[in-house]
């Protein structure tokens, strides 16, 4: 029988000083038990192994922490185990500054002969390459013989930085590489991760095969599928606050909900990210990030760092449950639910897979902004790589920087053949040697010599509160329209900006007539964007050039699964498909994010500003009256809201239901019944 993940999880950090002494000193089984319980968490990954490189159980393999005198990781699972908590265990996996300190050879080495140790304070990152690993797996299996019924075994942090130790060079040496040079330092690299997957996965399931694992490298690497067999489910590292912000979790999760396995979200209790003490979340906003998971199909966990002395905090539980009592009373409403779509954004970062994960490229701008733009205009949407099925969606989007490939242009001509529908932008679609690949409609040219230029979109297509050019940050491709229709017009300036000649602060304005090439061009079911307007987006957030993409994709689709009216740009959408309980699930969110820290502050007699800044919630501000349309299908039996099971009002019409949310604060599930 295949483990379910938990809805309510605590992710229960102990990275712990031997400069601190007393460890777990203030470990009581009845409050730990009351406090979790109390807070209606039902999983708590517990510590084995810390980057400070110390073992929290009585260990063979591994120290004991110096100044912890007795198994507290022991006391812990058969506390939670008593009350029915999950309890999958913890441990390091590539930083380990014990190991350092004891085998300092085992250090990954940079370019230049620095190990990665140095007299700041920090943890040490070894080499995957070195009998570091050797250590690692014996410690993974022994942690397994301990505690067989664990739920799971949670690995951190999986990287490899640019490593030219004795064991990476001597790997390079077998394998015909040059230490010299970059690229094969980078597939030194990836054959070192790769032996990480697989013996540690194969040592964390050696006693126990269907023992869950979960690799954490704080990203799911879009497109590429080759680690993903060593994964039983997934966790979605996205702390908000600690850097990943509020549309990060969107993209990762629209993208992991279609590989076949559960996932969990995993935010902080923090105010900033790991490792913080005293720094306490605002209730509203973590409420609304796990109410964020639930809505994109996620179960949650939360990330707390447990003090020295082994005390849960108060505040901290107290914060976490309110939260978790609203996730108990939805979670029915998500259990195998899937996700609803019309538009597919094709990852950018999936198509360039493997040179991506090689790297460490995690998020292009591309991507990001498309995901922005999609979220932000209510539309229905998958993250997917090129080895996904197109057929389910009516539209797909190729960001920017899209290289199509001979395989994926002969999968998107198929989907073309069957009605599918195709929006390119920037460089997407277009082959160095045959220009545009596909049929737009206008011969797409060389880039603009202009930098940057602007642009007016054709009446239809207008922003609600623009009729002159706006100005794009980054040059086009000249369109020369042919037997296609125009999306408008590019307009340019005078001249660049140069040092000399130059116009004011900025940019040099229009022109008053226009280039006489287009900003686009549609044929037919394939539309171009001449700009790489979805990188500019995520670079500016200008709202009317939303508003011009949103309109283009609007006028593509033809007749979107939902429409709403009355909910801002800050609201979030998605509709789900629970098929063995016969009926939709229509999440609402909304929340107002603002920005918060980076002071200025005076430094050194000079005025500096200090760049940390956070995406913080704190109010829950309710919008009224949303209208809802959506394409109902035959047997529609009942709209009610859940938890509460009121029942709404609605009109059947030409196939599409309409009805009215009169209130929404936070979140609102709509639940739709049909026969």
């Amino acid at each position: 029988m295949k483990r379910r993940l938990p809805f309510r999880q605590i992710h229960l950090d102990f990275h712990t000083s031997e400069a601190i002494d007393s460890i777990g000193v203030g470990f009581d089984k009845t409050k730990f038990q009351n406090t979790l319980l109390d807070a209606h968490v039902d999983s708590v990954t517990l510590f084995a192994t810390c980057h400070h490189g110390w073992s929290y159980y009585n260990s063979e393999v591994g120290e004991r922490h110096p100044n912890l005198d007795f198994d507290l990781l022991r006391a812990q699972y058969e506390a939670c185990r008593e009350v029915g908590i999950n309890t999958p265990i913890y441990l390091t996996a590539g930083i380990h500054n014990r190991a350092a300190e004891l085998h300092p050879e085992w250090l990954l080495v940079d370019p230049e002969g620095k190990a990665h140790s140095n007299i700041l304070p920090g943890f040490k990152m070894l080499s995957f390459h070195s009998p570091y690993l050797d250590h690692l797996c014996e410690q993974i299996e022994e942690v397994v013989s301990l505690f067989p019924e664990a739920d799971g075994i949670f690995l951190d942090i999986i990287s490899q930085a640019d490593d030219c130790s004795v064991w990476a060079l001597k790997h390079m040496q077998s394998k015909g590489l040059d230490p010299k040079s970059k690229e094969d330092r980078l597939q030194s690299r990836l054959d070192a991760l790769h032996r990480y997957y697989e013996r540690a996965t194969e040592s964390a399931q050696k006693l126990v095969p269907d023992m869950p694992v979960f690799h954490n490298s704080g990203n799911i690497p879009r497109g590429y599928r080759k680690i993903f067999k060593y994964f039983s489910h997934y966790e979605l590292e996205s702390l908000p606050t600690g850097g990943w912000g509020y549309d990060h979790f969107p993209i990762s999760a629209k993208y992991t909900h279609q590989l076949g396995h559960e996932y969990s979200g995993m935010t902080g209790k923090f105010h900033t990210t790991w490792g913080e003490f005293g720094g306490y979340k605002h209730p509203n906003a973590l409420r609304y990030e796990c109410c964020a998971m639930l809505a994109f199909g996620a179960r949650c966990s939360v990330g707390d760092q447990l003090h020295p002395n082994a005390l849960l905090d108060s505040s901290t539980y107290a914060i976490i449950g309110e939260a978790y009592q609203d996730v108990a009373r939805k979670e029915a409403y998500v259990m195998g639910a899937r996700n609803v779509a019309d538009i597919a954004v094709l990852s950018s970062i999936a198509v360039q897979s493997e040179d991506a994960f090689r790297k460490s490229r995690r998020e292009s701008d591309s991507d990001t902004g498309a995901v922005r733009v999609l979220l932000e205009a209510h539309f229905l949407f998958d993250v997917i790589d090129a080895e996904m099925d197109f057929d389910p969606y009516k539209l797909l989007v190729l960001p920017d920087d899209i290289c199509v490939s001979v395989e994926l242009e002969a999968k998107l001509r198929d989907y073309l053949s069957r009605g599918g529908k195709l929006l390119l932008s920037g460089e997407s679609g277009i082959d160095p040697e045959r220009g545009m690949i596909f049929d737009v409609g206008g011969q797409i040219g060389e880039p603009s010599e202009y930098n940057p230029d602007y642009l007016l979109p054709a009446e239809a297509l207008r922003p609600g509160f623009v009729n002159s050019p706006m100005v794009m940050y980054d040059a086009s491709r000249r369109i020369q329209v042919m037997d296609g229709a125009s999306l408008g017009d590019v307009y340019d300036p005078y001249f660049n900006r140069d040092w000399d000649h130059f116009c004011s602060h900025q940019h040099t304005p229009p022109r008053p007539e226009p280039s006489g090439y287009a900003c686009g061009v549609r044929k037919g079911n394939v539309a171009y964007l001449a700009h790489p307007l979805f990188t500019i987006y995520r670079n500016y957030g200008q709202v009317a050039l939303r508003q011009y993409i949103s309109a283009v994709i609007e006028d593509l689709l033809s007749e979107p699964t939902v429409v709403l009216r009355g909910l801002p740009s800050t609201g979030r959408v998605s509709l789900m498909h629970q098929e063995a309980e016969s009926r939709y699930v229509l999440h609402l969110l909304h929340a107002n994010t603002i920005s918060r820290g980076g002071a200025s502050h005076l430094s050194g007699g000079t005025h500096s500003a200090n760049q940390c800044s956070y995406e913080v919630i704190e109010d829950l501000i309710p919008i009224h009256d949303i209208e809802v349309e959506l394409v109902t299908r035959e047997g529609l039996q009942a709209v009610r809201l859940e938890p509460s099971g009121e029942t709404l009002g609605f009109e059947v019409k030409n196939g599409r239901v309409s009805f009215m949310v009169e209130k929404l604060s936070c979140h609102q599930m709509v639940v739709l019944d049909y026969a």
